[in-house]
């Protein structure tokens, strides 16, 4: 009875020797170049206790990556962001040994990396655009329709916004970034996208709800969204971006921005059922508790990023 017992539990031990290694192994998330996290719109690289990128690059770490965390303007045209990026890319460099980094980018940090990867392509190795506005938002368009250049009421909101974004810059650390809110809104715009993809092309599809060039300059793109703005009712966000959602009428979108609009290179999915928020984890981990973790799907890219030698 007891060899019956032994030999049973030794087959099963074999078994499990032979079963593919788990996500959490040992390495998983460890690439061959170092990650380099940009945040979008009125974003930080850390407030206090709480990150921007809320859980995901400690994540990441967990099992091998290499992860920087970056700080860009709060809010400033997207060159100016991507000087900003292209600076800290080469300290990140420089301090790693590296030859080049993957760039993952969020809202206005996707066309933001794209910028250092098309000026620079012999520092990147990959752009991710997550949530990215790469054809612009119609949010962007609201407000510039509402408040045109030039008006009262253009200049209070100029006002207030930038304050906004130096009050960011100042609590993470950074306060001497510059800031220019309606330069970013002229930059998220579809007409300012449009006019930003003519001199970047890199990644962009050439069709309206397509997909880009995989590799360009020997960069590799790579996209996903989310496409529902409102997650979780505990969430204090998610009605201001249910709001914001109507702009863009019965387009699929996460609340700031269209899911066509987010596609770059090759997407891998434009209808996680997120929000703009929900894609960085946050608020504070309030998310879709039906959807894939959003810390799952980074470190599951990380993984992509490594089996393809990046």
């Amino acid at each position: 009875m007891k060899k019956s017992m032994m030999k049973k539990l030794f087959v099963c031990v074999v078994a499990l020797m032979m079963l593919p290694a788990p996500s959490w192994a040992s390495g998983y998330t460890e690439t061959k170049y170092p990650i380099v996290l940009v945040h979008g719109l009125f974003g930080f690289d850390n407030i206090g206790p709480v990150d921007y990128w809320y859980g995901i690059p400690s994540a990441l770490r967990s099992d091998g990556a290499r992860v920087y965390v970056t700080q860009v303007a709060a809010a400033n045209s997207t060159e100016v962001r991507g000087e900003q990026l292209l600076t800290q890319v080469k300290q990140i460099l420089a301090v790693t040994g590296a030859s080049k980094v993957n760039l993952i980018g969020h809202s206005h940090g996707g066309p933001t990396t794209r910028y250092v990867a098309s000026i620079r392509p012999d520092l990147v190795a990959s752009v991710t655009s997550v949530g990215g506005v790469n054809r612009g938002s119609k949010v962007a368009d609201v407000l510039l329709g509402v408040a045109p250049a030039g008006s009262l009421s253009n200049t209070v909101l100029v006002s207030i916004t930038n304050g906004l974004a130096q009050i960011i810059s100042f609590l993470s650390g950074k306060p001497t970034l510059s800031q220019d809110s309606l330069a970013a809104a002229n930059s998220l715009s579809t007409a300012g996208s449009l006019k930003f993809n003519a001199k970047y092309p890199e990644g962009i599809p050439t069709t309206t709800c397509g997909e880009g060039a995989y590799t360009a300059k020997g960069v590799a793109y790579f996209s996903w969204s989310g496409a529902k703005p409102y997650t979780n009712v505990l969430d204090i966000i998610d009605p201001a971006l249910a709001l914001t959602s109507l702009a863009f009428g019965s387009e699929k979108n996460d609340g700031l921005v269209a899911s066509c609009s987010a596609h770059l290179g090759k997407v891998i999915r434009d209808d996680y059922a997120m929000n703009h928020l929900d894609e960085v984890n946050q608020t504070i981990g309030l998310i879709n508790i039906f959807e894939t973790n959003p810390v799952t799907i980074y470190r599951q890219h990380a993984n992509r990023l490594k089996n393809q030698g990046l």
